[in-house]
């Protein structure tokens, strides 16, 4: 059956957990500890905003977004703004339909529906009701039923785009060096160059890592890191203002446009539905 607990390390946090997912309720700044799973699972963030760290780089999940872990990747969440975290693990013969590497996809009407579903405890009390399941299907499912709608679910997924959401951390050291400046000071507007005198490394030479590692330009990689911050801030309750000029921009109507290019939605929408 569910088990209610507190989860650690952080005690505020609410847990109820079953061998094939679990609800999570954070208050903001609430963390997991590191962990690894040695099945594959989907995070969705019913409220709030969820900050998933893992090996690979650093995901976004707002409650329009839905990200993966695949099995065995080392990770752990922290919480921003009081969260509603859901988890659904996949079996192997859905896994392998998805990536083989941490990422986030836009979340569908049908697949946060199926997604809730497969997370909500319907009070039953008991794993496995209204079928014979047991042996890890949520409450309230069989376990055929359950897995009718983790089918769904993938199938959604795998029709979904990836989303630019997960931002993979850098290997060369210059690179992270970079990196740790502009996430601690986002409203950094020093140059490739002026940054690249600071690392010991040409404007030339960080271009060229950029897209080698990360696929990216330096615009494009300081933008990403730049609304992963807003997300933040916006979860915290801080207005598009004040998020604007935090992170970087001169101006409301800039950061609105590029909030809007890779979250979906407006900054006021987007704070107003959280």
């Amino acid at each position: 059956m569910p088990v209610r607990r507190q989860a650690r390390p952080d005690a505020g946090a609410t847990s109820l957990t079953w061998p094939s997912g679990g609800r999570h309720l954070w208050p903001s700044g609430g963390s997991s500890e590191t962990q690894a799973h040695a099945r594959g699972h989907l995070v969705y963030a019913a409220r709030g905003v969820l900050v998933l760290h893992s090996e690979s780089g650093t995901s976004i999940v707002p409650a329009n977004r839905v990200a993966w872990t695949p099995a065995g990747f080392t990770h752990r969440h922290r919480a921003h703004g009081d969260t509603d975290m859901r988890i659904v693990f996949l079996p192997p013969s859905l896994a392998r339909l998805v990536p083989g590497r941490p990422a986030v996809f836009r979340v569908s009407g049908l697949a946060r529906e199926v997604l809730l579903a497969l997370t909500d405890p319907r009070g039953n009390g008991h794993d496995g009701a209204g079928g014979g399941g047991g042996g890890g299907a949520v409450p309230g499912y069989s376990r055929a039923a359950r897995g009718r709608l983790l089918r769904v679910l993938v199938d959604e997924l795998c029709e979904a785009d990836e989303q630019p959401l997960h931002l993979p951390h850098p290997r060369d050291d210059r690179l992270r060096a970079i990196e740790r400046i502009l996430s601690q000071t986002p409203a950094d507007a020093t140059t490739l160059a002026g940054l690249g005198r600071q690392v010991g490394a040409s404007a030339r030479t960080l271009s060229r890592l950029l897209r080698d590692e990360l696929g990216m330009t330096f615009y494009e990689w300081r933008t990403q890191l730049r609304v992963h911050h807003a997300l933040v801030l916006l979860a915290e309750g801080h207005d598009t203002t004040h998020t604007a000029h935090a992170c970087g921009w001169a101006n409301p109507s800039g950061f609105i446009a590029a909030f809007t290019d890779l979250v979906g939605t407006t900054p006021g929408r987007y704070r107003a539905g959280g």
